[in-house]
């Protein structure tokens, strides 16, 4: 049996090294940019002031100066279609509601966005070309959008958050042997050609990438890491936090994110903690039948739903937490190597963590930072909750274990990467 990596494992996790006879060139741009910034755009289906991994990479730029535009969606209808947010201008062209049940609907809004990107950039570069082009999945085709970049020999970057034939196959419930399935592998493969560089959010998709769609030496792995300026550790918790003890999920509410599990863990316990309270915060496919679920098992006064909230605002309501809940399913190809990135956010926070054990978790964190439950088991979710509830001792010490961790893989001590990447293309 292949041996998991230890939590510390960082191979093929950075850019490749520049070679040596290009150092001098690469800082002789580096140096040019300081008088000409680079003009950069940030293309995704996704709200940008939720993403925390598109947050970072048009902050960052921005920072050092460079002119950052964000192409991305609005989820409400007042929001301002064009907004500078920490000097990145943010393009909203088109307003979304999480609420997918089916592939056309969920298809038809994906290309409708991607044929507005394409007027827009068109539109954008008869006054100014970029100097280079950021695409976000999903989709994969949504590259495609930069056709008239490439045209002009601009570099262009696909980042890979999820691996789009196993994400469609656990949302929409088709089969890994399906033309459907097939069909997204395609086309995974011709986007990954049209772009110039690819990067991937964890170690175990840019191995399985690598095997089916693209070079390696075209790969590079940037993972999501906490931003310190936004997920600050509290010094005393106890003078935010309420009465109530508070556990909490915020992220995408989908069938592979496993949150029936926790409700119906956190239900099971419910009559042994009257004093906890359960707050869910996200939107999804999968958010009116957990609703329903909820109903069904009366906990309405003790579970809550909440909706998107911006990274700033989130953290906060991280802060305030008591025990974070990473309930992703194991049995799920997809849910199983999907790394989250709300787990190191909790743990700058200082928050302690519960989460399924996972592949991509067990991969990165080992069992003295994360309390592990496993199978999707509800019983164990359960049993694991009231532990840590009774043993504060126990909680301190995985505290402290991913505080130490997180203060060596923070964005900040690794946006520097993701800056040289950038400067080297554009070279």
């Amino acid at each position: 049996m292949t041996m998991l990596k230890s939590p510390n494992h960082t191979t093929n996790s950075t850019p490749h090294k520049t070679p040596a006879k290009y150092e001098a060139l690469v800082e002789n741009v580096a140096s040019e940019q300081k008088g000409r910034p680079l003009r950069v755009c940030m293309l995704a289906y996704a709200f940008y002031e939720s993403d925390t991994r598109i947050l970072q990479y048009a902050t960052a730029l921005a920072q050092r100066g460079d002119k950052v535009d964000v192409i991305a969606l609005r989820k409400d209808p007042l929001m301002a279609e064009c907004e500078v947010l920490h000097g990145v201008t943010v393009h909203r062209i088109q307003f979304r509601t999480v609420n997918e049940s089916g592939i056309l609907a969920y298809i038809g809004r994906i290309l409708r966005f991607s044929f507005h990107s394409l007027l827009f950039m068109y539109k954008s570069q008869r006054r100014q070309t970029y100097d280079i082009v950021h695409v976000h999945n999903a989709p994969d085709f949504l590259v495609f959008a930069a056709l008239w970049s490439k045209w002009k020999r601009t570099p262009i970057i696909l980042d890979i958050h999820d691996l789009l034939p196993e994400f469609f196959a656990s949302k929409f419930k088709v089969d890994h042997k399906s033309f459907i399935f097939g069909l997204v592998r395609l086309i995974e493969r011709y986007s990954t050609r049209f772009a110039t560089q690819i990067i991937v959010a964890n170690d175990l998709w840019r191995d399985r990438l690598v095997g089916r769609s693209c070079l390696g030496e075209k790969c590079v792995v940037v993972r999501n890491r906490p931003d310190l300026s936004i997920f600050k550790k509290i010094r005393d918790r106890k003078q935010i936090k309420g009465a109530k003890f508070m556990l909490t999920y915020p992220g995408s509410l989908n069938w592979h994110q496993g949150v029936d599990i926790a409700i119906r863990a956190f239900a099971g316990i419910a009559n042994r903690i009257p004093d906890a309270e359960f707050h869910i915060y996200g939107e999804g496919a999968a958010k009116p039948l957990l609703i329903e679920l909820v109903m069904e098992l009366g906990m309405q006064e003790r579970i809550l739903f909440h909706g998107y909230l911006p990274s700033n605002e989130i953290a906060k309501v991280m802060a305030r937490t008591d025990l974070a809940i990473e309930p992703k399913r194991s049995k799920s190809a997809f849910g199983n190597e999907a790394l989250s990135t709300k787990i190191m956010e909790f743990m700058a926070l200082g928050v302690p963590i519960i989460a399924s054990r996972t592949k991509i978790h067990a991969y990165y964190y080992d069992d003295s930072i994360i309390q592990y439950y496993d199978n999707d088991d509800e019983t164990l979710l359960g049993m694991q909750i009231l532990r840590l509830i009774a043993d504060p001792y126990l909680c301190m010490r995985l505290v402290e274990n991913a505080s130490a961790y997180v203060q060596k893989n923070t964005w900040d001590a690794c946006k520097h990467e993701y800056i040289r990447l950038v400067d080297n293309l554009v070279c």
